[in-house]
């Protein structure tokens, strides 16, 4: 999930789909942004696989990729939305190097506010440059 992941950031939501994710580089004070509306193409994606994969015996493998999907989503907000960006305020300070190290990625990554010339488009790996 995180190459497709990679891959949709950068080539996706910083390409033809900008006009939704530019919502999330720039400091608003609204409780849901039009970058939200990936999370519900996401999650529509996830459930049809999912009910897809249960019912239909040939499309078995379909149940596995929407939980994966799920998974991977769910991960994604608890890092991203709430450790990260604080949409949900908790008292949470990273303590590891990885965390720590993912991060900064982000923020680094969320330095530039435009379509092109951002780094760092993964959200479970980032190159230890970024330690």
């Amino acid at each position: 999930m995180e190459a497709l992941a990679w891959f949709t950031h950068k080539y996706i939501m910083h390409g033809w789909m900008w006009t939704w994710h530019q919502s999330h580089h720039v400091h608003h004070k609204n409780v849901l942004e039009k970058n939200d509306l990936f999370s519900v193409i996401f999650g529509i994606l996830s459930t049809l696989t999912i009910i897809l994969g249960a019912e239909i015996e040939e499309y078995r493998a379909l149940l596995w990729i929407g939980l994966g999907i799920a998974t991977y989503g769910l991960c994604y907000f608890v890092f991203h939305d709430v450790i990260v960006h604080r949409r949900i305020k908790i008292k949470f300070k990273a303590q590891n190097r990885y965390l720590k190290r993912l991060i900064k990625a982000h923020y680094v990554h969320h330095e530039v506010h435009e379509k092109e010339g951002a780094e760092a488009f993964g959200f479970l790996y980032a190159p230890k440059k970024y330690e």
